[in-house]
């Protein structure tokens, strides 16, 4: 049996994927929270940044992981097709997860089919990515473990869903990606402790492609895109900023055209006007304050 080390770089690689899968988390819950404050084209836009970051969380949080394990005896090199499918599997069942969320009417049923698609989502990335591997050997899994880290994965996924249809503010956000961040490691690390090895020595070269060759690259660029995304979400204003704008907007028209109209709403009409943008959808969600359904 070869020798498993999962952080061969000591606390490096776990702190920093722990960052990014919280960083991930807090995006999607944020997006998810706006989606449901939204209709139409701007709910399903959001629902469809949420799923993205949270899947590209969730990967970036696991290869980054990946990059401190060794097995003894063997080079490692990854599948490069399979490795880019974990990614997109992950993008599209989270998707599942968060849009039985977004358009669910009966909220504890969406909670529930959302947490176990997303949960689901997050476990079939993590053996996906693993199926990716390649190495001089046999890899083996104890059956208790990986359903311990499935049970893992959902349990996050349902306990971040509920943290979306509850938030009520974006402060919220933050102590519940922390949760689902140290939720989500914990599935990966549970199911990595799993893992056993056989490793046979053998000359002949590895297919696929290495970490740094691939991986790290790959990581970096998707760890740039939450940032970024992260980024725009916090400048784009919430649906009650644009309803508070709109309604500035308007009394500020009947101040312009009706001299005996209110005149105090004028400055706060052309504060609004400074933070004009809407994000995804702005100009549909502008024009009427909505509620959750």
């Amino acid at each position: 049996m070869g020798h498993l080390d999962h952080a061969s770089f000591g606390w490096l690689t776990p702190a920093l994927s722990y960052v990014m899968a919280c960083i991930g988390a807090a995006l999607g819950l944020s997006c998810t929270v706006r989606a449901l404050d939204s209709t139409g084209r701007s709910r399903r836009n959001w629902l469809i940044t949420s799923a993205s970051a949270i899947g590209s969380g969730i990967w970036t949080m696991h290869f980054i992981a990946m990059l401190g394990f060794g097995v003894s005896g063997t080079d490692i090199r990854y599948d490069v097709p399979l490795t880019l499918l974990s990614l997109l599997g992950a993008m599209v069942v989270v998707g599942g997860g968060v849009f039985a969320v977004g358009y669910g009417r009966d909220r504890t049923r969406a909670l529930l089919l959302g947490g176990l698609a997303t949960g689901l989502g997050v476990a079939s990335m993590h053996y996906l990515g693993m199926a990716a591997l390649r190495l001089h050997g046999t890899i083996h899994y104890d059956p208790l473990r990986v359903a311990l880290s499935v049970a893992i994965a959902v349990a996050a996924a349902t306990a971040a869903l509920w943290a979306a249809l509850n938030i009520k503010s974006s402060r919220a956000v933050a102590p519940a990606s922390l949760v689902m961040g140290a939720a989500v490691s914990s599935m990966h690390y549970t199911g990595m402790f799993a893992v056993s090895v056989r490793v046979a020595p053998s000359g002949q070269g590895l297919p696929g492609a290495t970490t740094m060759q691939f991986i790290f690259p790959l990581a970096v660029g998707l760890g740039s895109y939450l940032f970024l995304t992260s980024a725009f979400v916090a400048l784009s204003p919430t649906a009650g900023e644009r309803a508070a704008y709109a309604f500035a907007e308007r009394t500020e028209a009947l101040a312009d055209t009706d001299p005996a109209a209110p005149q105090g709403f004028t400055g706060r009409g052309a504060a609004f006007r400074s933070r004009r943008g809407g994000g995804l959808g702005a100009p549909e969600a502008a024009t009427t304050p909505v509620t959750r359904s």
